[in-house]
């Protein structure tokens, strides 16, 4: 689950950045852009309030429709808009209740009666019920409405069912409103992570009065009905979405912060300039920490790493030749040498990766994959038809980028992949870079040959990884379609017993990343963000790198400003430029 940032027409001065070890002369890493495209990135050209806190949030997202979003970027505005029946707990990221107060379940594990709040209203001021919970999960199950994560509902009774049109009742899907305050759930199977899909963005709950006046149309609409603790107040297209304070939410007297801007920023250099001088509190997205400054930056307090569920991956479209054939797929697979993509590109930021399947998650260790063995690629190559890559078709390799920042390093691994295929098997790659959306397009309708992909876990469960490849999600970008595969996720999700739910999942994994193989793990996320914690409270890195805006406030009488240091650490320093 993102990035892209637009350069301004006019500019008139600009900074650079110098960054150096304190007590060593000074090394000549330099950043440059300009002043004029920060100021309006920032909004400070506009007649309105600073923020109380500004959010580097990576890339322009492409909805907040919590049925459609797909990226990081749009989650992070989403969930602070809408909520659904649990919500997560910001030091751990598990389940906690939020528009339900709490909840039973029954023996079996199968039904789940959730009691809302008493309370609840929208921002707007009407009555929130169980029929907009209802509602709002039938929505995103309905296949008029398209959603990509469909299946986190597939886990209901009929739930599949209905999204492919095998039934067309929606009454038939195993969730009911019982009063105007009770939600009833039936699983088709016992589900350990349910409470945690309650709180995940496409099981949120949507304003229907909104939704069925204005259509597609229904987040333009001001005011703009919000069931979680902040309200929308504008939204403006690669520069910034302001949200402010829901005074009606259920638990607005926790809610310590007014004004909060998300800026769309995809380039790292611009990122840590904003940061650098004031104009943004928080960067804490991954890919907006400079590649180059990577050493440097990881030693200061203010940059944070710590363990993430998310890896990063190559796709290929098995729907194409010569992709169609899994010994080019392995073959491509075991060329790969994902130490010295770390080595030389991401550094701090990965550990290479043998499976899809991040380590730490619970309950679960992956399987081997397939490894470094040049020899044995050049084996199935040649048994494919390409001995040495003759008659390998020249093929496209694609990945998203910003347009002003090449410290985001899909296109430094792309160029390092390109040289692996080209040396060890003879295979010429073109490599193109797109804009986010159209990359996100030509991946999702399996217009490309192979691709950059990523995956942050949506909950702490190998399933969260492994359900991407069923024929039928619509997060299997591959075109890799195995009825054996999913039979044996099916049969772990049917599992009470976990050392046999590990078991099956490990089976398939197996296939997934040693036989068929329409993926190629390069490296794990070690999650990184930045943010002065003497200023900033109630962000705590967790494995899922949530952090709940509602949750977070600041210090009222904060440090004295400055670069933050300590001996021996970085020192940043901007040097204003004409």
């Amino acid at each position: 689950m993102n990035f892209k940032t637009k350069p301004r027409s006019k500019w008139r001065r600009g900074f650079r950045i110098l960054i150096a070890p304190a007590q060593c002369p000074i090394r000549a890493v330099q950043l440059l852009f300009f002043a004029g495209s920060l100021l309006l990135l920032a909004g400070c050209t506009r007649n309105e309030p600073r923020a109380d806190l500004v959010i580097v949030n990576g890339a322009e997202p492409q909805s907040l429709d919590p049925a459609i979003m797909t990226g990081e970027p749009d989650l992070r505005v989403v969930t602070s808009i809408f909520e659904g029946l649990t919500r997560l707990d910001p030091t751990n990221a598990l389940p906690i209740p939020g528009l339900a107060s709490n909840w039973d379940i029954s023996a079996d594990q199968k039904v789940y009666t959730f009691h809302m709040r008493t309370n609840l209203v929208w921002s707007t001021g009407e009555p929130l019920t169980a029929d907009d919970v209802i509602y709002s999960w039938l929505r995103a199950l309905n296949p008029e409405t398209a959603s990509d994560y469909a299946g986190q509902l597939y886990f209901l009774k009929n739930g599949e069912e209905y999204n492919t049109g095998v039934i067309k009742d929606p009454s038939l899907v195993g969730c009911k409103a019982l009063d105007r305050y009770t939600v009833r759930a039936e699983l088709k199977n016992p589900t350990a992570f349910f409470l945690d899909l309650c709180a995940f963005p496409t099981l949120l709950t949507v304003p229907r009065q909104t939704i069925e006046k204005y259509g597609d149309r229904w987040l333009s609409a001001r005011p703009l009905p919000s069931s979680g603790p902040y309200e929308l107040v504008a939204w403006r297209v690669n520069d910034k979405i302001r949200v402010r304070k829901n005074e009606r939410y259920w638990d607005a007297a926790n809610t310590k912060l007014g004004l909060v801007d998300f800026l769309a920023i995809a380039s790292a250099p611009v990122a840590l300039n904003l940061y650098e001088t004031g104009a943004a509190d928080v960067v804490w997205d991954k890919d907006l920490v400079p590649t180059e400054l990577m050493d440097v930056l990881s030693k200061r307090p203010d940059f944070h790493s710590f363990s993430e569920l998310g890896t990063y991956f190559v796709l290929m479209n098995t729907t194409r030749k010569p992709f169609d054939d899994p010994r080019v797929r392995q073959a491509l697979a075991l060329v790969v040498d994902k130490d010295r993509i770390i080595r030389k590109i991401i550094k701090q930021g990965g550990i290479p990766a043998d499976s899809l399947t991040p380590p730490g998650l619970a309950r679960y260790q992956s399987p081997k994959g397939l490894g470094y063995d040049p020899e044995k690629a050049r084996r199935l190559l040649a048994e494919a038809g390409y001995p040495g890559g003759k008659g390998f078709p020249r093929v496209q390799y694609i990945f998203n980028a910003p347009a002003g920042g090449a410290a985001v390093p899909h296109e430094k691994i792309g160029v390092e992949l390109q040289q692996m295929w080209h040396d060890e098997l003879g295979i010429e790659v073109e490599l193109r870079q797109l804009e986010w959306g159209t990359y996100l397009s030509a991946e999702s309708h399996l217009d490309y040959d192979m691709g950059r992909a990523s995956w942050i876990g949506d909950y702490n469960d190998a399933d969260t990884f492994l359900n991407l490849y069923l024929s039928d999600n619509g997060n299997n970008r591959t075109g890799w379609k195995s009825e054996v595969y999913d039979k044996l996720l099916q049969s772990a999700d049917e599992q009470l017993d976990p050392v046999a739910r590990e078991k099956i999942f490990q089976k398939a994994e197996a296939m997934l990343i040693r036989d068929a193989v329409p993926i190629i793990p390069l490296y794990y996320y070690v999650g990184l963000n930045y943010f002065d914690d003497r200023k900033i409270k109630g962000i705590h890195n967790n494995v899922l790198d949530q952090h709940p805006v509602n949750f977070i406030w600041k210090v009222k009488t904060p440090p004295a400003t400055g670069a933050v240091q300590s001996p021996g650490m970085a020192t940043v320093q901007l040097i204003e430029t004409r």
